[in-house]
């Protein structure tokens, strides 16, 4: 017998609980083990650290470069309008890099403390050549050498190279099916491990926060993670409630407008943290409270819910440069503009991934050796940040969606191949 929705979410909700449950009793156990165990339970802890850092490094690349394949891959497959579709990804991309590059200038400026100085942690060779040396060394000359020597950047330009290939092959065809639904089939296998990586996670993080608190004993100041929080709250918020609107606005959309025709979507958003489960809501908002034409919104917002992640490219930045500036490397400009880039790209592949953008940090950390015991105190206050999150990627799909909704309106009588009207929502 199959259950029911209703009858499905008291499970899920019951198995959230049993989660956060696991995650503070790991939290309280690796404080209670940093602090009064012995050298021996100092020595577990340790191991059980290194263990969940070699699993990260496991399964980072190939989820990243199996997810950036299969998104870009079946995206431009559902394309009904070329015209549409180039809108979307275009605002979709545009507003992702502005969030990241708002994340980076905020970094600078707001230049968050150190926590603590991680012995025989490696800096990155950003750090250590010109940016054009930089630029050079991240083009490959080997298919496999990027996937081996877990160079991120490289292994996210050759799956975006691979995604786009695919999709450029002709519709339907054997070729463009066999492929889709290897790769696709591949991005669900590697769910089904995170999945069960998550699961043991609560382990891992008590590794984490005893090895931490072991290095606090030390005299180690931890002022500077409110700093880091902060940076991440002011990006998400300056995202949402000053560049998206003035966007709008010079599109000729009305932000006020779009912001009270979606504010039940937005709230669904904050309180689900699920920007897939709040989908629905989102459509019925776009289509009857902002005028959006229903071809548009069932179009667009799919597509933007599974690739457009402003919140989570802000995340990815500021987490990862945080982390590897407290493992020793230098924060510079060639640095912070490659990631830009890497966050913009790891957040259009994240979709599906449980604990996304976290889980997605601590990988691309864990593949370039560094450090990640702070992630373990991260970990509790992920659950606001993710909230927010959530709130931003729904409310820069509603943007997406109004401003093509727009662009398509104010065009259609130059395209015959596009149905009018687009300037309301009554076309069906």
């Amino acid at each position: 017998m199959t259950q029911s929705p209703d009858e499905a979410r008291p499970r899920v909700k019951g198995s959230q609980t049993a989660m956060a449950a696991a995650y503070l009793v790991a939290i309280v156990l690796g404080v209670c083990s940093g602090l009064w165990g012995g050298e021996t339970i100092h020595a577990f802890a340790d191991f059980v650290s290194s263990i969940f850092i070699r699993l990260f490094k496991f399964i980072s690349i190939p989820i990243i470069a199996v997810s950036i394949i299969a998104t870009l891959a079946s995206i431009s497959r559902s394309s009904e309008s070329g015209r549409i579709f180039r809108h979307t990804i275009f605002y979709t991309l545009f507003t992702t890099i502005l969030a990241a590059t708002l994340a980076a200038v905020l970094y600078v400026a707001m230049s968050p403390a150190n926590v603590a100085m991680t012995a025989g942690a490696i800096a990155p060779q950003v750090a250590e050549h010109s940016y054009l040396e930089y630029i050079q060394s991240v083009i490959p000359d080997n298919f496999l050498a990027p996937f081996l020597s877990a160079n991120v950047l490289s292994v996210l330009l050759v799956s975006a190279a691979i995604g786009i290939a695919i999709s450029r092959l002709p519709r339907d065809s054997r070729s463009q099916e066999v492929l889709l639904a290897f790769f696709t089939g591949a991005q669900e296998v590697l769910f089904i491990l995170v999945k069960w990586l998550i699961r043991v996670l609560p382990i891992g993080i008590f590794g984490f926060i005893s090895a931490l608190v072991v290095e606090m004993n030390k005299g180690v100041e931890i002022g500077g993670l409110g700093t880091y929080f902060g940076v991440i709250l002011a990006a998400n918020f300056i995202q949402m409630l000053v560049v998206l609107p003035l966007l709008m606005l010079a599109r000729g959309v009305n932000p006020i407008r779009v912001a009270k025709g979606m504010a039940p979507a937005l709230a669904v958003a904050f309180f689900s943290k699920s920007s897939a489960g709040t989908l629905p809501v989102t459509m019925s908002c776009a289509e009857n409270n902002v005028g959006v034409a229903r071809p548009v919104s069932r179009f667009v917002l799919p597509i933007c819910t599974t690739i457009n992640m402003n919140g989570c490219a802000a995340f990815i930045l500021v987490t990862v440069v945080y982390l590897m500036q407290n493992a020793g490397a230098e924060v510079t400009l060639p640095m912070l503009a490659a990631w830009i880039l890497i966050s913009t790209l790891a957040a259009v592949g994240n979709a599906g991934v449980p604990m996304g953008c976290f889980f997605l940090s601590a990988s691309l950390l864990a593949s370039m050796n560094v450090p990640i015991m702070l992630m373990g105190v991260i970990l509790p206050f992920y659950a606001v940040i993710d909230m927010i999150e959530t709130t931003l990627n729904v409310w820069s799909d509603s943007t997406v969606a109004a401003m093509v909704n727009h662009d398509l309106g104010k065009d259609e009588k130059d395209d015959e191949a596009v149905p009018p009207p687009y300037k309301t929502g009554t076309f069906s």
